[in-house]
């Protein structure tokens, strides 16, 4: 858990993600959308990628990837994000995480 914390801090928006994982593709994909520069950690192509695959399922994420952190903060997977985008709640948290600064929503 540790090992996550450090990598998702100070950062405004971290996606752990699998390099064939199509959910992931579209969540990155979303995100980007906004204007936001996540950080990507492709976790089938790091050394150390079991272990944080093993962190974020005793955090809760459920398959593991994605994963998003947005302002340090678990997010959770693909459903829950596009949940947000679709309240319109996103573009909030990305501001709040300052991953982007202004939205207009057209």
């Amino acid at each position: 858990m540790e090992m996550i914390t450090t990598l998702v801090a100070e950062k405004p928006v971290v996606i752990f993600s699998k390099s064939n994982c199509c959910m992931s593709y579209s969540v990155k994909s979303l995100i980007c959308s906004f204007g936001a520069n996540p950080t990507v950690y492709e976790i089938d192509k790091i050394p150390n990628g079991q272990h944080i695959e093993r962190a974020l399922l005793q955090l809760g994420a459920r398959p593991s990837v994605p994963a998003v952190f947005i302002g340090k903060q678990f997010i959770g997977g693909a459903n829950e994000v596009i949940s947000l985008n679709v309240q319109n709640k996103l573009a909030q948290l990305l501001i709040r995480a300052r991953a982007i600064f202004i939205w207009s929503g057209k």
